[in-house]
């Protein structure tokens, strides 16, 4: 009996603690989202770029990295954020959200003429 404690005991705590990073990895990821989400309805709303951030840093993770660029009409905003964890389980989670700018919409490219 004692034996088969001994195995099994340190294999409930390691599976435990697994399950931990597991749940704390898939939240962070579901923050990421929400905070690219966030910062991207702002841009496209054209709020300025301080509101932006702030709005996409608020519901991240402590600690996330927001980064805010325009490419033609869309706006993009990438949330990177690190999971705590011992190093062999070192993750950088990484989500990008995109928006049309507003005040693209409704005008007509050049050369597109009616």
């Amino acid at each position: 009996m004692t034996a088969e404690a001994a195995v099994a005991l340190p294999a409930l705590v390691a599976f435990t603690m697994a399950l931990v990073w597991a749940l704390t990895a898939a939240s962070a990821q579901i923050q990421c989202v929400d905070a690219a989400r966030a910062g991207a309805r702002a841009a496209a709303r054209s709020e300025p770029h301080a509101d932006v951030l702030a709005a996409a840093r608020s519901a991240a993770p402590a600690g996330a990295e927001v980064t805010l660029r325009r490419t033609g009409d869309l706006w993009r905003v990438t949330v990177a954020a690190a999971v705590p964890g011992p190093d062999a389980l070192a993750l950088t989670l990484t989500e990008e959200a995109v928006a049309l700018a507003e005040d693209t919409v409704g005008s007509v490219p050049v050369g597109a003429g009616p």
